[in-house]
């Protein structure tokens, strides 16, 4: 026993080439080195990008790209560049928008103005302050103010930072005279907002969900989310093993949050029953392909189940093929 605990950890081997893998990918089987992760990733992008982006080579496309400084926006900036950059009819701008909070988002600033740098795009920025909003440092010191002299008015800063960074987004899209806005949202971002979504019963929120690409909102740039099939951790690990320079820390009023308490429901979940991330958001893209079907389309009509006459989908019923599986272990 004790040369058994002394031996050293050894990695899996990547299914492909061998080398130590990175990754194990419950929903899918693969085990996946650093190398061969960035492939996969990479392909899933381009796959999404060709349903998502719509290009005309008859005239410019301008993209902009919303980043943070964060690793999602890292990796979404830089699979745009490595994907899309080249082309002589994109031109793609980046942009940041600083809430505010002191000690946070100065660092994460420069991450972003460094990845841009490294990477030869354009940046631009703007703040709460320059759009006429308060800065998410003195909404937090009003909030409770707020909450005394209005009953049910939320308390939580990112709703307020919510709100207020969607407009500066806009601002900085519509600055540039962008045709698309591209945002990082992975897959754990978006079945955490689709089962908000579920339990709020807001099919509408449902039906406004990026992307946006054959349904613009409300006459804005349409949104898209090229890396709405990644989660997050090989997000994180492709941006270690491309060595981007990313800002770590978590924003100080995000504890607490409505989202954080999703996010720990998604992540159980998906440790219990691999899969359910990419199953919640293909939910959410069936709900949305369903609405914009005529009223008039028909729903199809049971059948008797062949051998107790039950209504079924197929030819027998779930009961009678269950039946026969414990007959089947009992024999």
């Amino acid at each position: 026993m004790a040369e058994a605990s002394q031996r050293p950890f050894q990695a899996p081997a990547c299914d492909v080439c061998g080398k130590d893998a990175v990754i194990e990918q419950a929903y899918s089987g693969r085990i996946l080195c650093g190398h061969h992760l960035e492939k996969s990733i990479r392909k899933k992008v381009a796959k999404e990008l060709r349903k998502q982006l719509h290009l005309d080579k008859s005239k410019p496309t301008t993209v902009f790209v919303a980043i943070s400084g964060g690793k999602d926006s890292a990796v979404l900036l830089t699979l745009l560049v490595e994907l899309i950059g080249m082309r002589r009819d994109v031109r793609i701008v980046a942009g940041c928008v600083d809430e505010g909070i002191e000690g946070y988002r100065p660092p994460s600033l420069q991450c972003a103005i460094d990845l841009c740098e490294e990477l030869d795009v354009e940046f631009i920025s703007t703040s709460y302050e320059h759009l006429n909003f308060h800065q998410m440092d003195e909404v937090v010191k009003r909030l409770p103010m707020v909450s005394e002299s209005n009953e049910g008015v939320s308390m939580m800063p990112c709703s307020y930072c919510g709100v207020f960074r969607r407009q500066g987004i806009n601002a900085l899209a519509k600055s540039v005279d962008a045709d698309v806005v591209a945002l990082g949202h992975n897959l754990d971002d978006m079945a955490q907002t689709v089962l908000m979504n579920m339990t709020n019963g807001d099919i509408d929120r449902t039906l406004r969900l990026a992307p946006h690409t054959d349904a613009p909102v409300d006459g804005l740039p349409p949104r898209i989310v090229p890396l709405r099939w990644i989660p997050e951790q090989e997000i994180h690990l492709l941006a270690l093993h491309k060595e981007l320079p990313l800002h770590h820390e978590e924003c100080p009023y995000a504890q607490g949050a409505l989202r954080w308490r999703y996010r720990d429901i998604v992540a159980q979940l998906e440790q219990d029953v691999p899969g359910t991330r990419h199953s919640l958001v293909r939910m959410s893209d069936n709900i949305k392909q369903v609405a914009r079907q005529p009223v008039s389309v028909q729903q199809s009509h049971p059948m008797k189940c062949q051998r107790c006459g039950s209504p079924t989908s197929g030819q027998t019923c779930k009961a009678c093929d269950m039946r026969d599986l414990l007959d089947i272990n009992l024999e």
